[in-house]
């Protein structure tokens, strides 16, 4: 093969990307222009043409984002805020017009963490072995994809300038148009488009669902735990602005020419002081503005107004233990952080009615306080919303549930069994992220092998014929439907499962969500 194979016309200029012999990659790839200066806060942009063959043999910035000591990951690239790329990979003897399905990304890490350039997320095993055309985008993030500045302050502060809202949601839209429009020349196929993400990005999946603006971006769609309700209201995102424009400060200057270090650091204090203020709320999401979303996705799906694509939804058997080990309070599980958790979603969500404290008491009465408080945590911020979303969406298409359950003996003894993101290195198949990752040292590797061999065989599917086949043999995953509500248990032998959520649906009522 002749490095002139590599080279690839997109609508904006050639780019040249790279083969190990099994795949195809194309790195760093621009899909809007670099969101900086008066394009800060404003929706992406066409990037500008170009004519000599681009380098897309290595990753491009990742969105400027504060981190965590207590999440130690490798992002995979310099920060900076020329970051709306992309990243693709196919099988090495693809071409043009070959019309392999596509599977987009969309990264988590609540919405304010992460890149499409994470080690854990590269596509060469996933795109290798399932035959398909794989795109990781990376999209603004916290103040810089998040923050609702269409009203806020005064003036002198904003300078007359006018911003837009949902930022990060318009960036991944921005990017399925470049793969509509694109794609096909990587040997990818426009109509056979799967948009997929976890946590955050999980619930960016759930949200465009609802969302006119993506109306026929994409064929299918998979939701790995999203926070589905974490959708909120243009009053609080006004008093979020407020908070941050307060920690930036009003020296007259304009906010296109803030130090991006100076946004960063409100970034944190905002982050770190909305979940305490607001247990389980988060101080940047997507919200309901009338516009890329007209309201609240969950009501949309309950009402059937969610666009009639099939969909996987799921969520982990021990979604909260990850956050109990961080000392998060984004997911608490204390009975006072609980309460206030639930009053707040309360008051988000407009006819959302909740269990109330006797009958959440009497519900998970059997388990320990801690236990409790983990289980009423996990089932309010994830499993409860995926399954409202389910209900209502497996009116207007199919829906295949899961619950992974799986976890190696490492990750039991450390008490995170199956927990939040533990299920992302056997959907990509890149198992061990490195000599100092603990998650196989005490065993569980083959049937990790085969567990990523089983998701990643029914993802590639469900990308390429709408439905999650396994192999011969695997069990038959069934369309959730009210008769049996069918739900796929994914461990070290999967496993359908009729109405697994019963106890938990009766515990919660059967009509949770009765919206006005």
């Amino acid at each position: 093969m002749t490095s002139d194979d590599l080279v690839v016309e997109t609508a904006y200029g050639p780019v040249r990307g790279v083969d190990d012999g099994t795949t195809k990659a194309w790195l760093g790839i621009r899909y809007a222009a670099a969101p900086a200066g008066e394009l800060r806060w404003r929706a992406p942009q066409p990037p500008h043409r170009w004519t000599e063959v681009a380098d897309a043999t290595r990753v491009g910035p990742v969105c400027p984002q504060v981190t965590d000591p207590r999440i130690p990951l490798d992002l995979g690239g310099a920060q900076g805020e020329d970051c709306l790329r992309l990243n693709i990979w196919a099988p090495s003897g693809s071409t043009p017009g070959d019309g392999k399905p596509v599977m987009v990304w969309v990264h988590g890490g609540a919405y304010v963490l992460g890149s499409a350039n994470q080690p854990l997320y590269r596509g060469g095993v996933l795109a290798g072995e399932g035959d398909v055309v794989v795109v990781n985008v990376n999209y603004r993030l916290g103040a810089f994809g998040f923050l609702d500045l269409s009203e806020a302050g005064s003036p002198s502060r904003t300078a007359g300038m006018r911003f837009d809202t949902n930022l990060g949601l318009r960036d991944v839209l921005a990017a399925l148009e470049w793969v509509r429009d694109n794609i096909a020349a990587f040997g990818g196929d426009p109509d056979r488009v799967t948009l997929f993400g976890e946590s955050a990005g999980g619930g960016i999946v759930t949200t465009l669902l609802a969302s006119p603006a993506a109306e026929g971006l994409f064929s299918g769609a998979i939701a790995q735990s999203s926070p589905a309700t974490s959708v909120y209201d243009a009053a609080r995102s006004r008093r979020v602005a407020e908070q941050v424009l307060d920690q930036l400060g009003s020296d007259g200057g304009r906010l296109a020419d803030i130090p991006v270090a100076a946004i960063l650091a409100a970034t944190k204090e905002v982050f770190n002081g909305v979940p305490s203020q607001s247990p389980g709320t988060l101080a940047f999401a997507p919200i309901v503005d009338g516009d890329v979303v007209p309201d609240y996705p969950v009501k949309l799906a309950r009402e059937g107004r969610t666009h009639r694509v099939p969909l996987i939804i799921g969520t982990n058997e021990h979604e909260a233990a990850l956050f109990r080990w961080m000392k998060s309070p984004l997911m608490p599980i204390t009975p006072e952080a609980i309460r206030a958790m639930f009053e707040g979603i309360a008051a988000e969500q407009p006819g959302l009615q909740l269990p109330s404290e006797a009958q959440i008491q009497s519900a998970y009465s059997g388990l320990r306080t801690k236990a409790r408080g983990m289980g009423v945590a996990r089932d309010i911020g994830f499993r409860m919303p995926t399954l409202w979303f389910t209900e209502g969406h497996s009116t207007v298409a199919p829906v295949y549930l899961y619950r992974f359950d799986f976890s190696t003996p490492m990750l039991r003894l450390l008490r995170l069994g199956a927990a939040h993101a533990t299920e992302l290195p056997y959907v990509w198949g890149n198992l061990v992220a490195g000599p100092k990752d603990p998650t196989f040292k005490l065993g569980g590797l083959k049937h990790g092998k085969a567990v990523s061999r089983r998701m990643r065989r029914r993802w590639v599917n469900f990308a390429a014929t709408a439905q999650p086949d396994g192999a011969p043999g695997e069990p038959v995953w069934r369309p959730y439907r009210h008769d049996d509500r069918a739900t796929l248990v994914i461990d070290k032998q999967d496993k359908t499962v009729a109405d697994l959520d019963r106890e938990l649906r009766t515990a919660w009522g059967s009509e949770v969500l009765n919206f006005r």
